[in-house]
């Protein structure tokens, strides 16, 4: 009795261990989303957590500093100064006027601190109708009454 007794007292150890460690990774990782104009709206303990905002990059506010890359985003009227203190390369699209992520903690100041930047430029994805200037780059059309359609032939006889 006194083996599976030093087993059962282990195993509790062990589960008792990997319950804790999943329990404060999970809360180490969340991050909430909150925009420019909630965050005077916070309370204390909410601006103390890991966060995310985004935003568009203000023309001009972008500037490379000792360790650290500060930039301005702005939303709706608000703005939000930035400090980028991460390890990652800053993404190729992240320039003057691209939509930005920032996931970091907000200082008692006001500023941010942000360890990750993700960002777009929402001209170069959007869909251009046809006839516009980026249709140039789409296929010559179709005159659909001259073609026939196309039947596969696989494993059919006719």
């Amino acid at each position: 009795m006194k083996a599976r007794g030093k087993f059962l007292t282990g195993s509790g150890i062990i589960v008792a261990t990997l319950l804790v460690l999943a329990y404060v990774g999970f809360t180490q990782s969340k991050t909430y989303y909150h925009t420019i104009s909630e965050l005077p709206m916070l309370s204390a303990p909410a601006l103390h957590q890991r966060m995310r905002v985004s935003g568009n990059v203000r023309a001009g506010s972008i500037s490379h500093a000792d360790g650290h890359i500060n930039f301005v985003l702005e939303e709706q009227g608000k703005d939000l100064p930035v400090s980028y203190v991460g390890r990652d390369p800053l993404p190729d699209t992240f320039k003057d006027g691209a939509q930005a992520l920032v996931e970091g903690r907000l200082m008692p100041q006001g500023g941010f601190v942000a360890e990750g930047v993700q960002a777009k430029c929402a001209s170069k994805y959007e869909a251009t109708p046809p006839g516009m200037a980026g249709a140039k780059h789409s296929a010559p059309p179709v005159d659909q009454s001259t073609t026939e359609p196309s039947v596969p032939t696989s494993g059919r006889k006719s």
